[in-house]
């Protein structure tokens, strides 16, 4: 898959239109030759976030099958509470999710790799 467009250090990928993904839910999407594994979620009409499809913790269920509320996501295995906007586990549980920059180009979704050198 071909990046479309880079802003500095970041090459985007279409991933979708913003039909394909369902309001307050979370769809998995594949990018890069790893077939990194991103979950997005939907929160309005024109507001998405993208995370890495891992809980912040050491099993690491998937994170898209999460209940989304407001601007979190509570974890499918262990129930912690997740922000879709900084990836951090909020209290009394602890961790981080890796975050991904998104953006829309007309209705088409864009998420941002960070490129290594």
């Amino acid at each position: 898959m071909e990046a479309v467009m880079s802003k500095g250090e970041v090459a985007y990928y279409p991933v979708g239109s913003l039909a394909d993904f369902p309001l307050h839910l979370g769809k998995v999407v594949k990018l890069g030759s790893g077939g990194t594994e991103i979950a997005i979620f939907r929160l309005d009409e024109r507001t998405l976030y993208a995370l890495e499809n891992r809980t912040g913790h050491q099993k690491g269920g998937p994170l898209a099958e999460g209940l989304v509320s407001g601007e979190y996501v509570y974890c499918p295995l262990r129930d912690c509470k997740i922000s879709l906007v900084t990836g951090e586990v909020q209290l009394p549980d602890t961790g981080q999710v890796e975050t991904f920059p998104l953006c829309l180009e007309g209705d088409v979704v864009l998420v941002g790799i960070e490129q290594n050198g």
